[in-house]
């Protein structure tokens, strides 16, 4: 079992609140997580995936809950909706702390039926597939640093080689250690359950065939700005249902969508979402693209590099002290800044993802703009490059090896 860096923010809630919702993909250690946690305060075990439970559920909402030992480990509840006002009715009347453990494999937020069901009385947390420091031990703070206005450092370099391998594999736990026509075979069995189960148990669709190119196309469009009107054309789907699939993928956590940053700049800024994947063996997958090819060809590498870090991000933000929001921006004029973070106060802190070994002045460009535009509200401009050297640009502006995301020495003022 990997340690996850969110496990003490879990435990912590489950003294608090009477139900603790971990959400996230299939396969990313939703389970084993809550199973830990769990075993220690002696919670009762159901699990939706098993028809007998479902079907239970599924016909009696409130006497099945009314049946079981609490507290309790409610495993995939996004199958059986009609459950959570069944939950909310027995909460209102035992508020105890932790009487409800839940996970499942949809965002409920993004479900009509299922967001306000437990208003107040739930916490929502996501776990992603393993980050980098959890694969190797460790609890990565990048964003607590940078946030505290501190530069910092890697502990070792990593060749592009290394690099580019953690990127093909990815976070998902059961395909670590697997070769790559291993890896071909997960992915490609674990997108055909999600698309033929978790999909039609959220809605009844019958446009299965579709969503395999529907991937393919998304995956070559990641970390860029959605244009879901040229989509629409390319892949022959009308503009409604390709919206309602988006939201689908989005809601099983197969991609992320990321918002444009709002400031005061008004019409000057781009407004369109940025897309990405939530692991990159899951986009290099849908690419068609493996380990050896991905190196060969910037056109693809750029974009998937990008969508590493972003990803990496997301999972720190579920974990760090900084309360923060991940967003980019873009000018009408075509001026760019990959990565926003945003904390509770509004300061910034911009991040440029670059797939080149050298810097130049113009890798800055897009961080000068958001230094001049936040004013005082800027904290620091960081390009993560594929290079080895801490390199110095200007004041708050600094290059820094990708690898510190994850690997940090010490910390420098």
């Amino acid at each position: 079992m990997f340690k996850r860096n969110l496990q003490k923010k879990l435990e912590k809630a489950l003294t608090r609140s009477p139900v603790v919702l971990l959400t996230g993909p299939r396969q990313s250690g939703k389970t084993t997580l809550m199973k830990e946690i769990s075993k220690i305060r002696g919670y009762s075990y159901v699990t939706f995936d098993d028809i007998n439970f479902l079907s239970a559920a599924k016909n009696d909402p409130m006497g099945f809950i009314a049946g079981l030992n609490k507290p309790v480990l409610l495993d995939e509840v996004q199958r059986v909706p009609e459950l959570f006002l069944a939950i909310k009715h027995d909460v209102d009347e035992n508020r105890t702390p932790g009487r409800y453990a839940l996970t499942g494999s949809a965002n409920p937020l993004l479900i009509p039926r299922l967001g306000d069901s437990l208003a107040g009385r739930m916490e929502i947390f996501d776990l992603f597939p393993l980050s980098q420091g959890e694969l190797s031990n460790s609890h990565e703070n990048f964003i607590d640093i940078v946030f505290s206005k501190q530069i910092p450092l890697p502990a070792q370099t990593l060749s592009r080689a290394d690099l580019y391998k953690k990127i093909a594999i990815g976070g998902y736990p059961p395909v670590q250690g697997f070769d790559f026509a291993d890896r071909e075979s997960w992915f490609n069995s674990y997108v055909t359950t999600l698309l033929q189960r978790d999909i039609q148990d959220l809605s009844q669709i019958t446009g299965f065939a579709e969503f395999p190119r529907l991937l393919n196309l998304l995956a070559t469009r990641t970390s860029s700005l959605l244009n879901v009107s040229e989509l629409a054309r390319t892949s022959g789907i009308a503009g409604s249902t390709l919206n309602r699939y988006l939201i689908l993928l989005e809601t099983i956590f197969l991609i992320k969508f990321h918002s444009a940053w709002s400031s005061n700049l008004g019409k000057r800024l781009v407004r369109s979402s940025k897309i990405t994947f939530i692991d990159t063996g899951l986009l290099l997958f849908s690419l068609g693209v493996d380990l050896e090819k991905l190196p060969l060809d910037n056109i693809i590498s750029g974009p998937v590099l990008e969508n590493f870090v972003i990803s990496e991000l997301d999972k720190q933000l579920t974990w760090n002290q900084v309360r923060a929001k991940l967003y980019h921006a873009r000018t009408t004029t075509g001026i760019e800044v990959d990565i926003i973070l945003e904390d509770a106060a509004g300061n910034l802190v911009g991040i440029e993802v670059k797939n080149s070994s050298t810097i130049g002045a113009n890798d800055f460009k897009g961080l000068k703009f958001l230094q001049e535009s936040a004013g005082r509200k800027f904290v620091q401009g960081i390009v993560l490059y594929t290079g080895s050297q801490h390199v110095p640009f200007a004041a708050k502006l600094s290059a820094l090896p990708i690898n510190v995301l994850w690997n940090i020495k010490k910390i420098s003022k």
